[in-house]
C-alpha cells in the first residue's frame, strides 16, 4: 500500500510541503520550542484568515517571517496546525482545539494590560492603526496629525487600506485600533460613534463649456460623469453611486475609479462630472481649482462613524485616541441611531 500524505500549507508560492502521518515527530528538538503571545496572535489571526498571504497583511509582516513563526508553532504544539485544501488554509483538529484557549489568553493579557498601564499621551511611543476610504483622509488626517503632534509628539499613526471583508475580524483581534467611515454591515459586537452627517455635491473644471451653478436634471445628465466606487469596503457610498448610476445614461459614465481624489483630478483635466461627498469637495475644489454643484438628484446623506471592538472599549489608548476624533470631529446634529 502506498503511504498517505498531508499536505500543509507553504508559505508565498513556494511548492506545498508534504509530510507522511506522524512526521512531524521526527522533526529536530535543537530549536527552542518556547512561545510568546507573538506566537499565539500569529496563530489567532491564522485561524481567522485561513491565509497566509492576508495574515501576513494583517500583522504587516513579511512571509518568510511568518513562515519562520508558524515553523515554531509547529514544533511545539507537534502538529501540522494546517494544511492546504483546494485554495484555502484549513485548521487541523489540534488548532481548532487551540482557538479558543489562545482568544482568552491574549483577550486577559489585554484586560492586565489596559488595568495596570495608564496611558499618558505626552510620553507613549504608542502606534494607533486604523482604516479609512481616502475621502476620510482628506477631510481627517491634516487636523489629526496637527493636533497628536502637539500633545502627542512620539506616537505614531498608521493608516491601514480597507478591506471591508475582514474590516470586522480585524477590529476584532485588535490588528486596527478603530475604524472611521460608514459600514452599517458591521456586527453590534463593534461598537460605533456618529460624528457627522455626509452631504454629497459635484465637482466640475473651473469654467465648464456647459455646466455652472444649479444644473437642471437633463442637463447634468447629458454630461459624462465619473463614478467613485468602493466595491469591496462594505462602504455607505455604495447607494450614493447607484443613486447616480440610476439617473445617467450608461454611456455618459465614462470612468470609474477607486478614490475620490482620482475622480476630482478626472474632472480637473476633463470636462467630465465627479459626484463627492461635500467635505471631501471643499477641500478639493479649493486645491484642484474646481467648481462646486449642486446636483440635481435626490441623494442620500451618509452617517460617518468611528468604530473599535467591544472588547477594546475601556483601554486607556484607544479611549483617547476615539477622544481626539470625538473632539475634532463630532458634531452636535450627529446623534446615536435608536
Amino acid at each position: 500500500m502506498r503511504p498517505l500524505f498531508i499536505v500543509a500549507a507553504s508559505l508565498g508560492r513556494e511548492r506545498p510541503l508534504y509530510y507522511k502521518p506522524m512526521a512531524i515527530k521526527s522533526i529536530t528538538r535543537s530549536y527552542s520550542t518556547d512561545i510568546d503571545l507573538h506566537h499565539l496572535r500569529v496563530l489567532d489571526i491564522l485561524l481567522r484568515e485561513r491565509s497566509l498571504t492576508r495574515a501576513a497583511k494583517v500583522l504587516d509582516v513579511t512571509q518568510p517571517a511568518l513562515s519562520k513563526t508558524l515553523a515554531g508553532l509547529r514544533r511545539h504544539f507537534n502538529d501540522p496546525l494546517f494544511v492546504r485544501v483546494s485554495n484555502r488554509m484549513e485548521p487541523t483538529p489540534k488548532a481548532v482545539e487551540l482557538a479558543r484557549p489562545v482568544v482568552e489568553i491574549l483577550g486577559q493579557m489585554r484586560a492586565l494590560r489596559s488595568s495596570h498601564a495608564d496611558f499618558d499621551p505626552r510620553t507613549s511611543t504608542r502606534s494607533f492603526q486604523f482604516c479609512v476610504i481616502d475621502a476620510g483622509i482628506i477631510k481627517l488626517l491634516p487636523p489629526l496629525v496637527n493636533r497628536v503632534m502637539r500633545e502627542a509628539p512620539h506616537v505614531r499613526l498608521r493608516l491601514v487600506q480597507l478591506d471591508g471583508e475582514h474590516l470586522e475580524s480585524w477590529l476584532e483581534t485588535g490588528a486596527i485600533d478603530f475604524a472611521t467611515g460608514s459600514f452599517p454591515s458591521l456586527a453590534r459586537s463593534i461598537r460605533r460613534q456618529p460624528l457627522w452627517v455626509e452631504e454629497y455635491v459635484s465637482v466640475i473644471n473651473r469654467g465648464h463649456p456647459r455646466l455652472s451653478g444649479n444644473p437642471t436634471p437633463r442637463e447634468f445628465a447629458a454630461e459624462n460623469h465619473v463614478l467613485v466606487s468602493t466595491l469591496g469596503t462594505g462602504h455607505a457610498h455604495k447607494r450614493v453611486e447607484q443613486a447616480v448610476e440610476a439617473a445617467i445614461p450608461p454611456d455618459h459614465i465614462i470612468c470609474r475609479v477607486p478614490i475620490f481624489i482620482a475622480a476630482a483630478i478626472v474632472a480637473k483635466h476633463t470636462n467630465a462630472v465627479a459626484t463627492l461627498p461635500m467635505s471631501v469637495a471643499t477641500v478639493l475644489a479649493k486645491d484642484l481649482n474646481l467648481e462646486i454643484i449642486r446636483p440635481p438628484l435626490k441623494l442620500p446623506k451618509i452617517e460617518i462613524f468611528q468604530y473599535w471592538h467591544n472588547r477594546f472599549h475601556r483601554e486607556p489608548a484607544n479611549k483617547w485616541i476615539r477622544s481626539v476624533f470625538t473632539d475634532l470631529f463630532r458634531r452636535p446634529a450627529a446623534r446615536p441611531k435608536g
